[in-house]
């Protein structure tokens, strides 16, 4: 079908472009607010939870091994997620009952990144001291 030209064509083209408006991810994420509601945190840049267990997640074709991420507990709103913890040992400073500082893990548009299917944030913190400082041994991990 040919698109509407002419003098009186305005009324035509808003009708149509409203029409097909629903058809954009992006605006029926805003308009039934869905972009908040699958947010765990809220649309905050970080969140504070508490650790429940250590598990590995094995990653997607065509990668092998197994990547060690920890599930959370979110202090705000109870909401349970998978957090990856980065680096080479790093798991092993992180223990559980432990108070972290998560963020997001810079997947497209809030997704999983890279090989880690469902996992959408990583560790920064461990019982508020930075986990890159506690896995070079440059500082220690206090006890909570």
């Amino acid at each position: 079908m040919k698109k509407a030209n002419g003098y009186y064509a305005a009324r035509k083209l808003l009708s149509r472009r409203k029409a097909s408006r629903r058809l954009q991810k992006v605006w029926r994420q805003g308009f039934y607010g869905t972009r908040w509601k699958n947010d765990p945190l809220e649309t905050a840049p970080q969140a504070r939870g508490i650790v429940l267990e250590k598990v590995g997640i094995e990653a997607r074709q065509p990668h092998s091994g197994i990547r060690k991420c920890v599930r959370v507990q979110l202090v705000k709103n109870g909401k349970q997620v998978t957090a990856f913890a980065p680096r080479d040992g790093s798991i092993n400073h992180i223990d559980e009952h432990d108070e972290v500082i998560i963020e997001g893990i810079g997947g497209r548009r809030g997704k999983s990144f890279g090989d880690l299917p469902g996992v959408r944030f990583r560790v920064i913190k461990v019982n508020g001291i930075c986990l890159e400082m506690v896995r070079t041994g440059k500082k220690e991990k206090k006890g909570r």
